[in-house]
Parts: structure tokens; C-alpha cells; sequence
């Protein structure tokens, strides 16, 4: 099967499980997403780890086939280029990042590569991405797959993939797998779990405080304005990689006076001019810019929830919007 005919497959099973509306009916719901919006790069070689660890914010060691984590690429200013979730599988590394960061992150990359034997591939067609989040999760793949995470992170190895738990209020999983195996594992899935789109899977990610990085914020947020850190994202004594020492200067200085926020904006209120996206900004009570807007997706009762980078006095002062559009700060899943 081609990844055209992947898409077609999901085109027909969407006629018979059609994509549900974000809304109050779904929390309690079991639901499974196609991932293709999200792109995923390979690195393979004798040199692959040794290069990554050059290069990005985390520990590339300690990705042993059995977990995933979250690591930023910075560049020299320590200024994040992208956000990766980094796992290994069969001597290969995999980077997921969105889709159209994929091109110019893997053309950066390979300018560093120089005499290493490292091997950077685009593989986001070839290897299909499938969420899985909800109470019932871990039943329905329990009769999928013989091994199933138990913690945030841990990684079971599979024939024909990896299957990764991510954080979430329910259990939230990613399932990585060939274009020969996703149709069956699709099929048995949406036989007892609601169908759907990008935007819940985005409403789901921000719920978990999940911060990302697009191309209009690129270059914008140190990782700690991120909370990469609160991420474990961070590794302060794994050595130098690019961006190195501003990251750990505002660590060990403790000098983090911006950090990301959950929030929640209502968008039909009378002054309210556009839907806030990724790079727009958190403005105070008298216009002054306070912090971006990271990440953002329709909510359950109308409105956005959304991780907003922003001042920490100016959180404690209030009276913030974006776009028009009073901010609501809502808790985070884990301490600031």
C-alpha cells in the first residue's frame, strides 16, 4: 500500500466513521487520530547518537529503545529551532516535529553532519503515525499488541513499529507503524473509539502542557520559556551542543522570568478580532507585548485553550488578551 492509497483508506473509513466534532461529548471519550499532519525524520549511521548529542538540548544516550523524550535544536543564541519527541527503534534515531519544519530542519542538520556517518531521512510517508487517547485505551490495544507502556514516555518495541505513552489526564498513547500494518490496526481501533481530527490531538497535547515549536516561532522562545526544562527536555550534564551555553546560563543563574502558560480565550466576545494562532501576542492591560502564543486548538465549549510564553509578573497582574480576547490562565498539569 502506497501512503496514497493510506489516505484513501482513511477517506473510505471515514464514511463509516466519521470525524467527531470537538465538543463536551468527547471527554470521556475513547478516540483514535490519524498523525499525518506531523512529520517525522530518521538518522542512522555509525556516528548518528554522537552527532545528535552535538546538537540538541537532551541526552541522545539515553534513548535506549525503551523510552521517548522531548528535546529542542536551538541555534547559537539558544533559541529553539524546533521542538523534537526523539526515540530510537532498530539502530535508527526518529525526530517527530510538525510536518512543515521538516525540510529546513533536516537541511540544517545535514550541514553539520560533515565526515560523520550519519544518514538524514525524511521517512513522515513511510511510516504511519496513529494516536490512541482515553480510558479505554489500554484495552483496545492490549488485543493489538502484546506489550503496552505503563509510564509517560516508556517505549514497547514492535515488529512492525514502536508504540510510545504520552502524558495526558487519560492514558494517551502514539502508535508508530508501516503502511502494511496501519489498515488492520486502523480497522480494529475505530470499531470501539471515536474518530478524530488534528485539532483534538492538539487540544489533547496543550491539555498535557506539551509546548512546540512552528515556523512563525521559530527562533523566538529560549527552551526554560518553553518549559523544557519542567520537561525533562533538558539535559545540564550531558555536555556541549548548540545553544549550550545560554540554556545553561539561564538555568544555573535562575534567571527564567518568562514561562509557558495553559490558557483558555473566548473568541465571541464583542471585541474580539481574529482566533489566536502560533506567534501571536499576549498583550497586557495597557497594550504592551508580554509573551507569544505557542500552541493553541478549538476547546470543548467553544473558545481556544493554549500554552501562551509570558511574563511571569505580567500573569500576576492580569487583565491579558490576545487578539482582543481576554486570557483566562488555567492550571497546568505540572508545577511551574
Amino acid at each position: 500500500m502506497s501512503t496514497q492509497q493510506w489516505h484513501q483508506f482513511l477517506q473510505a473509513s471515514a464514511q463509516q466513521h466519521p470525524l467527531s466534532e470537538i465538543s463536551p461529548s468527547l471527554i470521556n471519550e475513547t478516540v483514535i487520530c490519524d498523525l499525518s499532519h506531523l512529520g517525522l525524520l530518521q538518522l542512522q549511521g555509525a556516528d548518528a547518537f554522537t552527532f545528535l548529542q552535538g546538537q540538541v538540548t537532551n541526552d541522545v544516550k539515553q534513548l535506549n529503545g525503551n523510552l521517548a523524550h522531548y528535546s529542542g535544536y536551538c541555534n547559537p543564541k539558544g533559541r529553539l529551532l524546533a521542538l523534537f519527541l526523539a526515540f530510537a527503534h532498530q539502530e535508527h534515531i526518529h525526530l517527530q516535529l510538525p510536518k512543515d519544519l521538516i525540510a529546513p530542519i533536516a537541511k540544517r542538520l545535514k550541514m553539520y553532519v560533515m565526515r560523520s556517518k550519519v544518514e538524514i531521512q525524511d521517512v513522515s510517508e513511510s511510516i504511519i503515525k496513529i494516536g490512541v487517547y482515553g480510558a479505554r485505551s489500554i484495552e483496545l490495544l492490549g488485543s493489538l499488541f502484546p506489550e503496552i507502556p505503563q509510564t509517560d514516555y516508556a517505549l514497547t518495541a514492535l515488529d512492525s513499529g514502536a508504540l510510545i505513552r504520552l502524558p495526558g489526564s487519560q492514558p494517551r498513547f502514539e502508535i508508530f507503524t508501516d503502511i502494511a500494518h496501519a489498515p488492520a490496526i486502523w480497522d480494529k481501533l475505530s470499531q470501539h473509539a471515536k474518530t478524530v481530527n488534528a485539532a483534538y490531538w492538539e487540544l489533547l497535547e496543550i491539555q498535557a502542557g506539551i509546548p512546540e515549536v512552528y515556523p512563525a516561532t521559530q527562533e523566538e522562545f529560549v527552551p526554560q520559556m518553553l518549559n523544557l526544562d519542567l520537561l525533562n527536555g533538558i539535559n545540564f550534564k550531558k555536555g556541549c551542543y548548540t545553544g549550550q551555553e545560554i540554556v545553561a546560563r539561564t538555568h544555573y543563574l535562575g534567571t527564567v522570568k518568562r514561562r509557558s502558560h495553559l490558557a483558555h480565550i473566548e473568541t465571541h466576545t464583542e471585541n474580539s478580532t481574529t482566533p489566536p494562532k502560533p506567534g501571536d501576542n499576549v498583550l497586557n492591560s495597557s497594550g504592551d507585548i508580554v509573551g507569544k502564543v505557542a500552541r493553541c486548538a478549538p476547546s470543548y465549549n467553544g473558545g481556544y485553550d493554549l500554552l501562551a510564553e509570558i511574563r511571569l509578573e505580567s500573569v500576576e497582574a492580569g487583565s491579558l488578551n490576545v487578539n482582543g480576547s481576554a486570557l483566562d490562565i488555567l492550571q497546568l498539569p505540572y508545577a511551574l
